[in-house]
């Protein structure tokens, strides 16, 4: 169910140590865009500092249980996903699962089958690694975001908090099978 509709003019790559400081840009402006109006600016700010910075990006590009793959346009990160082991969480049935932790595309280039490509590109990293499912959390008031796991055969499982800052939040967990 791997759908072949990689644009020609984006070039998919795995990230390396020296785009941490570019990734880490586009992981945080990516994630105020979206989810910038769910939370007080106070909220927001603590998960950034937590979460982003050249120096966590250098150690999750580091990490060899962990796959970060890029969609360059030129110099530029149109967006990025994150594949690994992860906790298999209540709800998700396959015996070996992987996680797709992140997957973001920045907002010039959402429509443009970037979010397409990153998919594509996730579940075929989740099958080499020898996984008969792939998981992730998505949050409730993302209904764009879960539209497009659907078409990819995700199916709610679950559901869990995430933690923005000290905002307790719902995400659903949506799995499906490799």
């Amino acid at each position: 169910m791997i759908h072949p509709t990689e644009p020609t003019s984006f070039d998919l790559r795995v990230a390396t140590i020296a785009q941490a400081a570019a990734l880490a840009d586009v992981m945080e402006r990516t994630f105020r865009a979206t989810f910038g109006d769910s939370t007080t600016d106070g909220h927001m700010a603590e998960h950034c500092r937590s979460s982003y910075g050249e120096a966590l990006q250098r150690a999750e590009i580091g990490d060899p249980d962990t796959t970060t793959l890029l969609v360059k346009d030129g110099d530029v990160i149109a967006g990025f996903a994150q594949v690994r082991p992860g906790n298999r969480p209540n709800g998700v049935t396959a015996s070996q699962p992987v996680e797709i932790h992140r997957i973001y595309v920045d907002v010039p280039w959402h429509g443009k089958g970037v979010a397409a490509m990153l998919m594509e590109a996730a579940l075929r990293d989740a099958v080499k690694r020898g996984a008969d499912g792939v998981w992730l959390g998505v949050w409730e008031d993302n209904a764009r975001a879960i539209r497009f796991y659907a078409k990819w055969g995700f199916v709610a499982v679950g559901e869990h908090i995430f933690h923005v800052g000290g905002d307790a939040q719902r995400d659903v967990l949506m799995s499906r099978a490799l």
